[in-house]
C-alpha cells in the first residue's frame, strides 16, 4: 500500500529536474526586482507617500502623462504616415527611405536632445545666424521657442521612437491583400478614403503595439527629460533616492511607473484583442505600390525625409561637426576605458541574457506544462520596466546579499572579501539581463516555434538527451535568430543610461555615461566621439534588423 501511495505521489508531484530548477531560478532572477520594488514601497523605512502626494507626485505624474500623450500622437503620425507612403506608393527615394527610416533606432534619445539643444540654444548656430542676419543684439530683440521645454522633449522623443510604429505598421501594410484596395478604388475611394477605411483599420493592432512601445520608452527615459529640465516620474525616482536619500519613497514612485506600464500593456492587449483582421488566404495577392505623378511625388519624399532628418541626420551631423572641430577628443583619456568597459559588460550581459532565454524557453517547451503559459509572459515585464526602476529593485536586495556573504566569509575564514556584487560590474550586468530579457525571450521563443517538433522527437527517439537535442537540432537551425538577438540585446546594453548611472562601480564609465557626464557639463566636443561610437554600434544592429525585414 505504501509503495502504491509513493508511486501516486511521484506522479502528482514529480521531483524537479535540472531543467525545471534552472527555469524557475532564471524566472526568479528576472522577476525579483519587481517583487523587491513592491516590497520596499509597501514597507518603507520612512513613509513619505503623503508628502509625495501633497507636493511633487502630481507634478511628476501630470508631466509624464503629457509627455506620453504628445509622443504617442506625434510618433503615431510620423510612423504610420511614413509606413503608408513607402508601402503603398512609388516616389523618388522610396527604396532607400524604406530602410533609412529605421536608422533613428540607432540614436539614443539623449544624444538627439544634446544635438537639438546645441543647434537651437541661444549660443547655437541657428540663433547666432538670426542675430547676425537681422542685426539683433540680444534675446529681447526677437522671439524664439524655448529650447529646454516639454514640447521640445516631446519632439526629440518622437523623432527617436517613431521607428517602433513605422516598423510594425509597414509590416502590417505589406501583409494586407491588394484585392481590398482594388475593390475600394473601383468603388471610387481616393487615397484618403483607402487609408481611413482599409489601411488604418487593418493595421490598427500593429500601430497600437508600436505606440505602446514608444510610450513605454518615454516613461523609461531619463537623459532626455533631464537635459530639457522636464520633471517626470523617472527623474523623481533619481531625485528622491539620490538627493533625498529615501529609497522607500523612490520605490513608491517606481510603483506608480509600473502601474502606468501595466496599464499600457493592458490597453495594447485589449485593443489588439478587439481588432483582429486576417488575410483572405493563399489566393490573396500583395498590394502593388502605385506611382505618384507630378509634383506630389516630391511631397511624399519630403514627408518621409522629415522624420529621418530629425531622428538621424541632425544628431549625427552635430556630433560629426563637434568631433571634427576637436579631433583630439578621440585620444582623450577615459574614452578607451569607456569603450572597453562597454564592450566587455555589454557583450557578457548579451551572452548571459540570450543564453538564459534559450534555457528558459527550451525547458518550458520541453515540459509542455501550463507553467509556460503564464511564466513566459511574466518574464517580459522586465523590458517594460524602466532601467531606474530595475536598478532600485536590484540594488537594495543585492546589497543585503552582499553583506550577508561578506559576514559569512568573515565569520568562517576571518577574511573580509568586501562587496563582491554591488561593488563590481556584476550588478550592472545583472540589470542588463533583467532589463532586456524580454527581447531575447521573444526572439528565442519565435525561433523555437519555427523548428518542427518532429525533428526533436526524432532526435530523442534515437537516444539524444535533452541537452544533446538542443545542441545538435535546435541551435544550428536557430543560429540566425540567436545571433540577431545577441546583437540587439548588446546594442540596447550599450545605449542603456539610467540603470548604468545607478549601478556602475565607482570610477567606472561606459560610452553612454561618458556622453551623459560630458554633455551635462556642456562639453559636447569631448562627448562627441563616445556618442558617435554608440551610434555606430546601434546602426549595425538596425541594418541587420532592416535586412531581416525584407
Amino acid at each position: 500500500m505504501s509503495d502504491r501511495f509513493t508511486q501516486l505521489a511521484r506522479k502528482a508531484w514529480p521531483l524537479p529536474d535540472f531543467w525545471t530548477v534552472g527555469a524557475v531560478l532564471i524566472a526568479a532572477v528576472v522577476l525579483a526586482p519587481i517583487v523587491s520594488i513592491a516590497w520596499i514601497a509597501l514597507n518603507p523605512t520612512e513613509n513619505i507617500w503623503p508628502h509625495l502626494m501633497a507636493t511633487v507626485l502630481p507634478r511628476y505624474l501630470g508631466t509624464t502623462l503629457l509627455l506620453m500623450a504628445g509622443v504617442a500622437v506625434l510618433s503615431a503620425a510620423m510612423g504610420t504616415g511614413a509606413a503608408w507612403l513607402v508601402s503603398q506608393y512609388r516616389f523618388p527615394g522610396r527604396d532607400w527611405l524604406s530602410q533609412a527610416l529605421l536608422f533613428p533606432l540607432a540614436i539614443p534619445a539623449y544624444v538627439g536632445a544634446y544635438a537639438l539643444v546645441d543647434l537651437l540654444d541661444y549660443a547655437g548656430p541657428v540663433q547666432a545666424g538670426l542675430r547676425a542676419t537681422f542685426g539683433w543684439t540680444s534675446a529681447r530683440d526677437y522671439w524664439f521657442p524655448e529650447t529646454r521645454s516639454l514640447p521640445m522633449a516631446i519632439l526629440v522623443l518622437s523623432f527617436a521612437l517613431y521607428p517602433y510604429v513605422y516598423l510594425l505598421a509597414r509590416s502590417a501594410y505589406r501583409e494586407q491583400s491588394g484585392r481590398a484596395y482594388e475593390v475600394a478604388r473601383a468603388l471610387g475611394c481616393g487615397p484618403w478614403g483607402m487609408f481611413l477605411r482599409i489601411g488604418w483599420p487593418l493595421a490598427r493592432p500593429a500601430i497600437a503595439a508600436g505606440v505602446a512601445l514608444a510610450m513605454m520608452e518615454t516613461v523609461a527615459d531619463y537623459g532626455t527629460v533631464l537635459h530639457f529640465g522636464v520633471q517626470t516620474l523617472t527623474t523623481g525616482v533619481f531625485s528622491t533616492w539620490l538627493n533625498g536619500g529615501n529609497a522607500g519613497g523612490a520605490a513608491q514612485i517606481a510603483g506608480v511607473i509600473l502601474v502606468l506600464i501595466l496599464m499600457l500593456v493592458g490597453l495594447e492587449r485589449v485593443g489588439r484583442g478587439k481588432a483582429r483582421f486576417h488575410r483572405l488566404g493563399r489566393g490573396s495577392q500583395p498590394h502593388e505600390p502605385t506611382a505618384i505623378a507630378g509634383r506630389k511625388r516630391w511631397y511624399a519624399t519630403l514627408l518621409c525625409l522629415v522624420p529621418f532628418a530629425g531622428g538621424f541626420l541632425l544628431p549625427v551631423s552635430v556630433m560629426l561637426v563637434h568631433s571634427a572641430a576637436a579631433p583630439e577628443g578621440w585620444l582623450a583619456p577615459g574614452l578607451l576605458d569607456a569603450l572597453v568597459n562597454t564592450l566587455v559588460v555589454g557583450g557578457l550581459a548579451a551572452l548571459a541574457t540570450v543564453g538564459a532565454a534559450i534555457f528558459l524557453v527550451y525547458a518550458l517547451r520541453m515540459k509542455g506544462s501550463r507553467a509556460a503559459q503564464w511564466l513566459l509572459p511574466m518574464t517580459l515585464i522586465g523590458y517594460a520596466a524602466p532601467g531606474a526602476v530595475l536598478a532600485l529593485g536590484l540594488l537594495l536586495p543585492l546589497a543585503v546579499l552582499d553583506h550577508w556573504q561578506a559576514d559569512t566569509v568573515l565569520a568562517l575564514t576571518g577574511w573580509d572579501p568586501g562587496l563582491l556584487i554591488t561593488g563590481t560590474a556584476l550588478a550592472l550586468g545583472l540589470a542588463y539581463l533583467v532589463r532586456f530579457f524580454g527581447i531575447a525571450q521573444g526572439a528565442v521563443d519565435a525561433a523555437f516555434g519555427r523548428v518542427s517538433p518532429s525533428l526533436s522527437m526524432a532526435a530523442r527517439s534515437l537516444g539524444r538527451s535533452a541537452t544533446g537535442t538542443l545542441r545538435s537540432v535546435y541551435l544550428p537551425l536557430m543560429r540566425g535568430s540567436v545571433l540577431t538577438a545577441l546583437l540587439v540585446v548588446f546594442v540596447d546594453c550599450v545605449k542603456e543610461l539610467p540603470a548604468t548611472l545607478l549601478l556602475r562601480p565607482f570610477n567606472f564609465n561606459t560610452l553612454s555615461t561618458r556622453v551623459f557626464e560630458l554633455s551635462s557639463l556642456e562639453r559636447l566636443s569631448e562627448a562627441a566621439p563616445a556618442a558617435l561610437l554608440v551610434m555606430a554600434v546601434g546602426l549595425l544592429a538596425v541594418v541587420v534588423v532592416a535586412r531581416s525585414q525584407d
